[in-house]
C-alpha cells in the first residue's frame, strides 16, 4: 500500500523493483497508478488552458479505464473542476493564508482595537504590499 502512495521518484532501488513486479502483476492497479500520476500533473499546468486541457485528457482517460470505481471517482471530481483549475493556476495553499491571519491578529491586538475600520485596513494593507510590477 504504500509503495503505491509514495511518489516515484522517492522509492529507493529494491522499494521501485517491488512497484514494478506489483504493477506488472495486477493490471487494474497498473491502470490506477498511471492515471493517479497523471492527476497529479493537473496541479502543476503553466496555464489555464494548459489545466482544462490536461483535466479533459484525464478524465477522457478514466472514463475509457473500463474500471468502475475510477469511472464513479471522476464523475465526482468533474463538480470540483473549477477549483482545482483555479488551484493550479492560483498556487496558494492553507500556510499562506494562515500566517496571513496571524499577522492580521497581531495587528489587531497590538493596537488594542482600532475605532476606525478604514485606518485598520490599511495597516493590513501595508503588511501586505503585495508583488511590485
Amino acid at each position: 500500500r504504500w509503495l503505491l502512495l509514495r511518489n516515484r521518484a522517492n522509492l529507493q532501488d529494491e522499494q521501485a523493483l517491488k512497484l514494478e513486479e506489483l504493477l506488472q502483476a495486477n493490471q487494474p492497479l497498473m491502470t490506477v497508478y498511471v492515471l493517479k500520476d497523471q492527476l497529479k500533473e493537473l496541479w502543476y499546468a503553466p496555464s489555464e488552458g494548459e489545466a482544462k486541457q490536461r483535466w479533459q485528457d484525464w478524465l477522457n482517460l478514466a472514463m475509457s479505464s473500463g474500471l468502475a470505481p475510477v469511472q464513479q471517482f471522476a464523475r465526482r471530481l468533474k463538480g470540483y473542476i473549477e477549483g482545482i483549475i483555479a488551484s493550479a493556476v492560483y498556487r496558494m495553499n492553507t500556510s499562506v493564508l494562515e500566517g496571513m491571519n496571524n499577522k492580521i491578529k497581531v495587528i489587531k491586538r497590538m493596537a488594542y482595537g482600532y475605532r476606525d475600520n478604514e485606518y485598520f485596513f490599511l495597516k493590513i494593507k501595508a503588511a501586505f504590499p503585495g508583488k511590485a510590477r
